[in-house]
């Protein structure tokens, strides 16, 4: 019996939450991987597991069995990565995670740049607007907009974002401009649908500071930040969004932010990376070279720029000369 082959199916079966789940996760039949979770139960002389129709549940045996296994596995990892140099020199393959919009804008060009400075690294960008686990993807770093929960994960601030209410100045003309949160409850609005849609928007007393809820009835709903921002330009409505997803609109004055005084305390964005001792060098690397320049990047979307305007040429109001030239 192979007995880290055992501990790594326990691993993988608990955090998947079923025999069967793991077993297409490893491809491995679910008759080969039960019999091994039992010859594993077999030689500790203690039951790990209670399997039911419906779930697994760690025994008290299990629970304490489980940690142990993981930190074997982590320091195998380590072991292998230090081996294949990637503590001595920066190389291998680096997952990072961002949102999607904020990664095809910011991200994508920094890893571009990145991989054209280390040419032994390669990276896996997942853009994807939701949490990816880090520790249960094999994902090396993250980057996250807004508050970090309380957690193992070692994280590297690299600046703020606004949540910024904005409209299209055509609507702001035909409809005047909201003074307060609560007017807009009688002004279009385009909302964006997602996995915990609300029906409100939240806002902050800039006297008291302290946060309400306004409830809007959205116009259109739409399932991303681009599209809802493409249709406040358009004139749809008024639109809630980060900052960085409307910047180039408002600067070219497609759109204006209103109820700025109003607004949320900034966002925080952070790069996270789970703590498991030494860091491998091309995570360093990533880390040294991808976070001053999201630095850049958020403090120039901060930046009160003026608005883009295009210059027209005026014609030389001078008549033109033509010169006869005589045969």
């Amino acid at each position: 019996m192979d007995r880290f082959e055992a501990m790594s199916l326990l691993v993988a079966v608990t955090e998947r939450g079923s025999l069967s789940a793991a077993g297409r996760a490893l491809q491995m039949p679910l008759a080969t991987l039960s019999r091994k979770i039992s010859e594993l139960e077999a030689l500790l002389g203690t039951r790990l597991l209670i399997r039911t129709t419906r779930k697994l549940t760690l025994t008290d045996a299990g629970v304490t069995y489980l940690a142990a296994a993981r930190r074997i596995i982590e320091q195998v990892e380590e072991a292998e990565r230090e081996a294949a140099g990637e503590f001595t020199i920066p190389k291998g393959e680096l997952a990072v995670t961002a949102p999607m919009m904020f990664g095809r804008l910011h991200v994508l060009p920094v890893v571009a740049d990145f991989l054209a400075t280390f040419p032994e690294i390669s990276v896996q960008l997942i853009l994807a607007d939701r949490n990816v686990d880090l520790v249960d993807d094999h994902v090396d770093m993250a980057l996250r907009i807004g508050r970090l929960p309380d957690s193992s994960m070692v994280a590297t601030k690299v600046g703020t974002l606004r949540t910024v209410t904005c409209a299209a100045p055509s609507l702001l003309a035909d409809r005047g401009k909201p003074r307060s949160p609560d007017d807009l409850q009688g002004f279009p609005c385009v909302a964006v649908d997602t996995p915990m849609p609300s029906p409100s928007w939240r806002f902050r007393n800039p006297r008291s500071t302290a946060e309400r809820d306004v409830t809007v009835v959205p116009r259109l709903t739409v399932t991303n930040p681009e599209a809802a921002a493409q249709a406040a330009i358009r004139g749809v409505g008024f639109a809630r969004l980060l900052h960085y997803q409307v910047v180039d609109a408002v600067r070219r004055g497609d759109l204006e932010i209103v109820l700025d005084e109003y607004e949320l305390e900034p966002s925080p964005v952070h790069l996270v990376h789970a703590s498991r001792g030494q860091m491998p060098l091309k995570m360093r690397r990533f880390l040294d070279y991808a976070a001053p320049r999201l630095r850049r990047a958020l403090d120039d979307i901060a930046s009160p720029l003026p608005k883009l305007t295009v210059t027209k040429t005026s014609p030389d109001p001078r008549p033109i000369r033509r010169s006869l030239t005589r045969p």
